[in-house]
């Protein structure tokens, strides 16, 4: 993702670069430059962007009074796009949540470490975003302002959250490592009763935690009835048939800073080279099929009953996205649901074995 800089560029380099083509998305500028996309930002600071506060819990409880705003969180593969209004954020010093239809986000606040406002002048006019990032410089979440938000609230949080410091260079930290899968070949049998009696998915990280795994290694090590390596192209597979039979789905996409959650339809589905996308109302998705490394169907007990999931990662082990059934949308439902996922066809005996 990020490469190293044949030498340094200076902010005033950087701004220079940025110039040439605006159209440009800052990240795979700061890609092509060997620059962590937050040293973008810091390149603008005093030229439309401003260093702020990162704390959720100081510029979360503001956003609400903006009205609609977008919210877009992303990995190296998959990028999910909401709008809605950043209502009933919780805070938590481990893990944090905006819970409401249209925005809903668990957030890590260790990871919120460098946040800038950005003021754009784009083809299409002034562009607002908020945009938050970790230790290393890497985006966790971003806010843009829509044509329905109140932009009267933009000045006074620049105002609140301004920071004393603002230098237009950043002090970064090394990116951590994926870490790679974890499995414990001699807990299998305490691996696979624990995950009988799971009564929550939110249980299923402690027990992994506990066994000295971690989800992809739990994954690979479970075997039936808990979890099935699917075949390569299952995930397109799936989308496309329940955009079709119109089956809702609750997708899961983050990275070590925020998680998004789209609940509701598929929509759409679209396809352009290694991007499929889904289009609805208020909601976005793009994901890069060709990153896609292992596909799992796994299934885990709830008090509403088993929740079945397709989940998959990339080739460093590390987690895409999760897309589940809709529990609450009712027994045809999930009934559609889970017979979209038993239907998704097996790995290559070769490729499940790896």
């Amino acid at each position: 993702m990020k490469g190293e800089p044949m030498t340094p560029l200076s902010p005033e380099d950087i701004r220079k670069v940025r110039a040439l083509d605006r159209r440009l998305h800052a990240r795979d500028l700061a890609s092509q430059l060997g620059l962590a996309e937050a040293e973008i930002c810091a390149a603008l600071v005093g030229f439309g962007a401003t260093r702020i506060a990162a704390s959720p819990d100081l510029l979360m409880p503001r956003l609400t009074a903006f009205g609609p705003l977008m919210a877009l969180t992303r990995n190296d593969a998959c990028v999910i796009e909401k709008v809605g209004v950043y209502d009933d954020y919780r805070p938590g010093p481990h893990a944090a949540l905006v819970v409401n239809e249209e925005i809903d986000l668990r957030i890590f606040p260790a990871q919120w470490v460098h946040a800038f406002a950005l003021e754009e002048e784009t083809e299409k006019g002034l562009k607002r975003s908020l945009q938050i990032f970790d230790a290393a410089g890497d985006a966790v979440h971003k806010v843009h302002l829509r044509p329905g938000s109140d932009v009267g609230q933009w000045q006074p949080l620049l105002d609140d959250l301004r920071l004393a410091d603002q230098a237009s260079a950043l002090a970064l930290a090394p990116r951590q490592p994926p870490e790679v899968a974890k499995t414990n070949p001699a807990r299998l049998e305490d691996l696979r009763a624990g995950w009988a009696a799971l009564e929550d998915t939110h249980q299923f990280l402690r027990l992994c935690a506990k066994l000295k795994m971690n989800r992809l290694g739990a994954y690979r090590l479970a075997g039936a009835p808990f979890v099935r390596r699917l075949a390569p192209g299952s995930v397109e597979r799936l989308l496309y048939r329940a955009a079709e039979i119109e089956v809702p789905i609750m997708i899961f996409v983050g990275n070590r800073g925020c998680i998004e959650i789209h609940t509701g339809p598929v929509g759409r589905v679209g396809d352009a080279g290694p991007w499929i996308t889904l289009f609805d109302h208020g909601f976005d998705l793009h994901l890069r099929m060709d990153e896609i490394a292992e596909i799992y169907a796994v299934v885990k007990n709830t008090a509403r009953g088993p929740a079945h999931s397709v989940e998959f990662f990339d080739a460093r082990g590390l987690l895409i996205a999760q897309i589940f059934g809709v529990l609450r949308a009712g027994a045809q439902a999930v009934a559609e649901w889970n017979t979209l996922v038993a239907e998704l066809p097996d790995a290559p005996l070769r490729e499940a074995a790896e």
